[in-house]
Parts: C-alpha cells; structure tokens; sequence
C-alpha cells in the first residue's frame, strides 16, 4: 500500500517534503507524526517508542511500537478526525501497511487498509486500497455506528487500476478517480450509496 497523499491537512507536496529522505514507511510514518503532534498535542503525545492517545471525556490508549526478528511493528499520529471523535494512527509492520482508526469515545480500535474519508453526514467512511501486492483492490464503504465501524459494501476493479483516489461529492455520492492499466488519461466513477455497482464484502 502506498503512502496516502494526504495527512491531516498536509498536501502531497508537504508529505513529499517531509519524507523525502525517510529511510522507509515506518520513518515517514514518524516524521509525518512529528508535524501532527504541534497540531493535537493535546490529543497524543510522543515518549520514546510509546504513543498515548487520550479518551474522551477520560482515559487514554498506549500504542507501543515492538521489534521483531522479522519486522518492526510501529504505530504514529497521522490524523485526527473531530466530525467523528476518532483519531487515525498509521500502522507499519514491516513491509505491511494500514490504518487504526480509534474512537475517543469508547476506545474501541479498526484496522482500515487505506486511509479512510468520512462522509459529510458522517455515517460513512470511504477507502481505497490498490496496489500491485498484497491490497484489496477495492474502494469500500465502511458504515459508522457508536461501536462499530463494519465493511458494508465494496466496489472491485474491472482491470489493473492506479493512483485510486476516492471522495464525497456529497452525503450520498462517491467520487472514484483512477487511472486505467495502459492508459495515460485518469477516469472517473460516481456512484450513489445505494449504486447497483456496489457489491456485499467478501
């Protein structure tokens, strides 16, 4: 899974700026948390190899990265999303990558495979995961309750796609850019909520 191109109001440019001599994901992970943490430094604070996040209204959750024989397993601030009292953490295990997305509400934690957008009514969250190994290939909504975040419906590629991007247009419609294999122009999907073209999950 490639880096996302945003980061909690980062720009490409800035993220680009900031891991442009990382050593890898996990190091990009930390430099990108390093900008995050003078934005929310109320929110999550950084003590060595420990990451604490703070509940709301109380309590907080400690993230400690480890290291393994066969990979570093490492946890950073990368966003915090306050339409929907969560904060996303960037996970790296390795050559793995994905998201946790925790909610400060209850403290309960979801793995997402991409980097997730949330929908304007906040009812949803959109992700792209695509990739050459080892992603999904897939933009999913993911529906948000109090307790549970839970995979509702997905949309599979009809071919190899690149550079996926996937936002709202509104509370109800899906905005999917994409470049096609062997094709220079980026395309574009819309797709309603309750879009025929959605499919159930695997």
């Amino acid at each position: 899974m490639a880096m996302s191109a945003m980061a909690g109001s980062l720009t490409a440019a800035q993220v680009a700026t900031v891991c442009g001599n990382a050593e890898d994901m996990s190091h990009c992970g930390r430099l990108i948390e390093d900008q995050q943490l003078k934005r929310f430094g109320g929110i999550a604070t950084r003590d060595g190899d420990e990451l604490r996040v703070t509940l709301y209204p109380r309590g907080d959750v400690l993230f400690r990265d480890v290291v393994r024989p066969t990979a570093v397993e490492s946890y950073t601030l990368w966003d915090v999303l306050p339409e929907i009292n969560g904060v996303l953490l960037f996970v790296n295990q390795g050559d793995r990558a994905s998201y946790l997305l925790l909610m400060r509400t209850n403290g309960r934690q979801f793995r997402l495979p991409a980097e997730p957008v949330v929908s304007p009514d906040r009812a949803y969250v959109v992700t792209a995961d695509f990739c050459a190994f080892g992603c999904d290939n897939e933009v999913a909504l993911w529906r948000l309750t109090r307790d549970d975040v839970r995979k509702e419906r997905v949309l599979r590629a009809d071919g190899p796609w690149s550079d996926v991007t996937a936002e709202w247009s509104g509370p109800d419609e899906v905005v999917v850019d994409y470049t096609q294999q062997g094709e220079t122009d980026r395309r574009q999907l819309r797709l309603a909520r309750n879009d025929a073209r959605w499919r159930p999950p695997r």
